[in-house]
């Protein structure tokens, strides 16, 4: 508390008036001068005590409350903040200006936390906004009292305004940067310059990468590794500082998640931007299925319904009418069918075909035994097959007894139930994706609320899962995988009873659509999949399996520490856990068997664009507030209170060793004392006196 003594008036007239008075005398008393008539002086006194009167001067004490000045540091929690040395500088020098600061007399402080994103902005790419934290602190506080702002970053802010008169607008007093890191720091990144988000499936693509490289020589050479799921790995030699292309084709429809990275070099500030994770949803053109109905029957139109209902089907269908043994003497040219064309379906574009469909398919010598052959071998490469099994499965003119058994799951016994029952999910049907969660697989009582069919051939399983069983336990819809390939088997004819409606129907369509989908390997369809997304601050890691299982995943984040996560069942077959995440880059989540890649943020994310400590950015600003930029390596200045600087001292915000901050000397009135210094008995007297003396002297 102080006080402070100062004059004003108090005037007993407007000022207005006052001042015309005082104008008027003034102009009078010259003209009586420049007349040189008596008593003008005498006049002009009566006049400036008149005019003095009326003005009122006073005495003003005020009673002060002095204010504390505020100092605001900014600290920078920015991922980047983390490579090297430079988290342990950023603790120790907040710290330190935690104790100097709150060491200096009159000096409040205020520490802001900056550049790490909330969860709900995680997945943006914001880089490091530091000046809107800065600019947000200074919001609610009175500019008068602000001694100055010290920022304590590697350098790299992505939202300083383009003109630095308006940053100077928003801080209005000294603004200190001290760096972490090093001025001669180098790294080493991969920066993706073009890429696809969808292609088409076995069409040719390109990723433009640029290799950068600070400390490079000219001309030199750098190994690039391109891993692409399920495809195993490349290396390139590409040459760095230049864009280059790399091919690539997708083999699945969905996402398929590419890798790219550069192995790290020698003093390296971080690896964190070597690698970057692009992910590329697969298209596909047309998918090609051919249908070949065996005998005309009454399910024949539910496959064909099926196929034909979605507008990316070309469906090639052909139903054997008129088989080679069926002789009744009907002439020729009144036949209006079509030849079968088997040596153009089965040999010369059979590996055109993406599903092959037989659909109560005997032998019946159309097809020979080589044309078998290339079925099997088909699916060996690669391709999808399914097999509808009707009562010849079970007779010596089944299809097993060709050479397509070698793919085939279920060897028929020869026997064939026909009394009817209620199609059920297996334990593998209840965790595996074609069958899982069925529409009506569980009803009140615990059993599907399901038509019964009336047929199932019997078969003895030699591979393969069986997800779809009698109650007797009997094989019905049978899955396996052959080699590159995949097979699927119906040991019973009536899912048509389903389509139709009989006694409510079943789940035909979505049934069928799943297991269309698997056959063309649809990642949503795997069985054995684990899988990865980072978004809301969050990795979502979900695990499907036929079997339950108890261990823990593995996460690896950019910074190359593990973590164990442990997933919780959630029926289906599928576990799944969350953890949470903050640094953005590519997590790598291992199960023992199963690898998958997600990436946190941007594909290029400004935050580790170019993360080497640098003043350049900070610079004009704080030069512009009459502030300095400095190394926190070189030690920890001193802070000193200055005055505000004039045009002549605006260098002493700042010395070799020391940076200051402003004497504000702000302060609120507690307390109003005025004191008149004209007494107006006294004046009135002295004013009857002169205008006495004045009629004395004027009337001799």
């Amino acid at each position: 508390m102080n006080s402070a003594l100062t004059f004003d008036f108090a005037p007993l007239a407007p000022w207005p008036l006052l001042l015309a008075c005082a104008a008027a005398a003034l102009l009078l008393t010259c003209l009586g001068l420049w007349r040189r008539a008596r008593g003008t002086l005498l006049r002009a006194a009566v006049a400036v005590l008149a005019i003095t009167t009326l003005a009122n001067p006073v005495a003003r004490k005020e009673d002060r409350s002095t204010l504390p000045d505020i100092a605001v540091v900014v600290v920078d929690e920015s991922p980047s903040q983390g490579i090297a040395e430079r988290q342990r500088q950023t603790e120790q020098a907040e710290a330190l200006l935690r104790e100097k600061l709150g060491a200096t007399e009159n000096l409040e402080v205020r520490v802001v936390k900056a550049g790490k994103a909330a969860a709900e902005t995680a997945d943006r790419d914001e880089g490091t906004r530091l000046f809107s934290a800065l600019t947000l602190a200074l919001s609610d506080l009175p500019r008068h009292r602000l001694a100055g702002s010290i920022l304590v970053t590697d350098g790299q802010v992505h939202d300083m305004p383009a003109e630095i008169a308006a940053a100077q607008d928003v801080t209005g007093a000294p603004v200190h940067v001290l760096l972490t890191g090093r001025p001669d720091e180098r790294d080493r990144r991969l920066v993706v310059r073009n890429a696809p988000t969808f292609g088409m499936i076995n069409q040719e693509l390109n990723v433009t990468l640029r290799i950068d490289d600070t400390g490079a020589a000219p001309d030199e050479m750098a190994e690039l590794r391109f891993r692409q799921q399920d495809l195993g790995e490349r290396v390139l030699q590409v040459p760095i500082g230049r864009d280059v292309t790399v091919p690539f084709k997708l083999s699945r429809a969905d996402r398929s998640l590419l890798e790219f990275e550069v192995p790290p070099i020698p003093g390296e500030l971080t690896p964190l931007n070597n690698r970057v994770a692009l992910s590329v949803n697969g298209v596909r053109d047309r998918l090609r299925v051919l249908l070949v109905t065996g005998e005309v029957h009454a399910g024949e139109r539910v496959w064909r319904n099926l196929l034909k209902a979605d507008p990316n089907v070309d469906l090639v269908h052909f139903t054997i009418l008129r088989p080679p043994d069926k002789q009744d003497g009907t002439p020729i040219r009144e036949l209006s069918l079509i030849a079968f064309p088997i040596r153009e379906l089965f040999e010369i574009k059979l590996n055109e075909f993406d599903l092959i469909i037989f659909d109560r398919y005997r032998r019946r010598g159309i097809l020979p035994t080589a044309y078998y052959e290339n079925i099997a071998r088909y699916v060996q490469r690669g391709g999808a097959f399914l097999e509808v099994s009707g009562p010849a499965y079970a007779t010596p003119l089944s299809i097993y007894r060709t050479p397509v058994s070698e793919v085939l799951p279920g060897r028929p016994n020869g026997t064939m139930r026909t009394e009817p029952f209620t199609p059920q999910l297996s334990a593998i049907g209840k965790r595996h994706p074609v069958t899982a969660g069925l529409p009506g697989s569980v009803g009140e009582n615990g059993q599907p609320n399901w038509s019964r069919w009336f047929r199932v051939v019997n078969v003895d399983l030699t591979r393969g899962n069986s997800v779809l069983e009698s109650p007797n336990r009997e094989p019905l819809l049978v899955l396996d995988r052959i080699e590159k390939g995949r097979v699927a088997q119906f040991y019973s004819d009536h899912i048509w009873l389903w389509s139709r409606g009989y006694e409510g129907g079943g789940p035909q369509g979505e049934l069928l659509r799943r297991l269309a989908h698997w056959l063309m390997k649809e990642p949503d369809l795997e069985e054995e999949a684990l899988r990865a997304e980072a978004k809301g601050g969050r990795l979502e890691v979900e695990r499907r399996s036929l079997t339950e299982r108890k261990e823990a995943v593995t996460v690896i984040r950019p910074d190359g520490s593990e973590t164990k996560l442990m997933l919780e069942e959630q029926g289906n077959g599928i576990a799944s856990g969350r953890l949470p995440v903050e640094l953005p880059g590519i997590y790598r989540v291992r199960d023992g068997e199963r690898e998958t890649v997600a990436t946190m943020g941007a594909v290029n994310p400004r935050e580790f664009s170019d993360p080497r400590a640098t003043p350049a950015v900070l610079k004009p600003l704080a030069d512009a507030s009459h502030g300095s930029v400095r190394w926190l390596r070189d030690g920890m200045p001193d802070i000193r209170m200055v005055d505000k600087p004039t045009r002549s001292a605006v260098r002493e915000q700042a010395g070799r060793n020391w940076i200051g901050l402003y004497r504000q000397n702000d302060y609120v009135v507690t307390g109003l004392t005025l004191t008149p210094l004209v007494l107006p008995l006294a004046m009135l007297t002295a004013l009857l006196l002169g205008m006495l003396l004045m009629w004395r002297r004027e009337s001799r």
